[in-house]
């Protein structure tokens, strides 16, 4: 059984991603009484983690997480465009490693055929699009699996990065500022992408330009330069230029409708 204090931040964790905690819920889920969950809720609302509701709570300014399959169809031309960019760095023979979520999905579809090649993966579209890729070696970070955006985190994925270095690393985001980083709506996945960016000889930011500069959530990876983000030709340029004024390497992709192929 979970101690309090982990028992209390996997809920913090559930309400961010499902935006509301019930108590019959995770009374269940937890194996206590509604009394232990309700107390739970108390000191996280006390703390200012949690708004209580009628019959449970819900996250402090919860922004809803889009489950993979909706951002899949979001900005379906750019997140092409950004793969196009990052699949034309990638040398025959290197060793890389690919984020989860729907723009690393998209590297892993520009990829298909392309070998020799190692890729390793937290995500399960990846996964997909490259189990029967002849010439690409796959590697998967094994761990606690997240439904929402089909990837896995945790200690167990942390643990095998410790053992395994990257010619180049590919990160998703669901957005990113030039002040702090790549912003999600989990600590586990901001965790393991600080990891993931260590293991790195090059790192790359995966974003499309509606994600710069926003901050939808509350969990943040903090990345050492030298790094590069790579947007589209949409973006605003105050703010490429506010990550340029703070020493990342920006590349813009030129959306065209050849970046939507396939």
């Amino acid at each position: 059984m979970l101690s309090a204090n982990a028992r209390r931040e996997e809920i913090y964790h559930l309400a961010v991603t499902t935006g509301l905690a019930s108590v019959e819920e995770l009374s269940a889920k937890f194996e206590v009484t509604a009394s232990t969950i309700r107390r739970d809720l108390a000191l996280l609302n006390s703390q200012g983690r949690l708004a209580r509701t009628y019959g449970g709570a819900m996250a402090m300014g919860a922004h809803p997480e889009a489950s993979l399959r909706q951002r899949t169809g979001e900005a379906f031309e750019q997140k092409h465009a950004i793969a196009r960019w990052a699949a034309s760095v990638i040398q025959p023979g290197e060793n890389i490693l690919l984020d989860a979520g729907s723009t690393a999905g998209a590297l892993a579809h520009e990829l298909r055929g392309f070998g020799p090649l190692s890729v390793t993966t937290p995500g399960i579209n990846t996964l997909q699009e490259l189990a029967d890729s002849e010439g690409i070696e796959v590697d998967c970070l094994g761990g606690r699996l997240r439904g929402v955006s089909q990837s896995f985190v945790g200690p167990l994925a942390e643990a095998a990065l410790e053992r395994m270095s990257f010619d180049r690393v590919f990160l998703g985001a669901d957005a990113v500022t030039a002040e702090d980083g790549i912003c999600e709506a989990d600590h586990a996945q901001t965790r393991l992408k600080e990891l993931m960016a260590r293991r790195g000889r090059s790192v790359y930011v995966l974003a499309d330009s509606s994600k710069l500069g926003l901050r939808p959530f509350h969990a943040w990876a903090r990345l050492a330069l030298p790094w590069t983000l790579v947007t589209d030709d949409g973006a605003d340029p105050g703010q490429v230029q506010k990550f340029r004024d703070a020493g990342v390497q920006v590349e813009v992709a030129a959306v065209t409708p050849a970046a939507s192929a396939g």
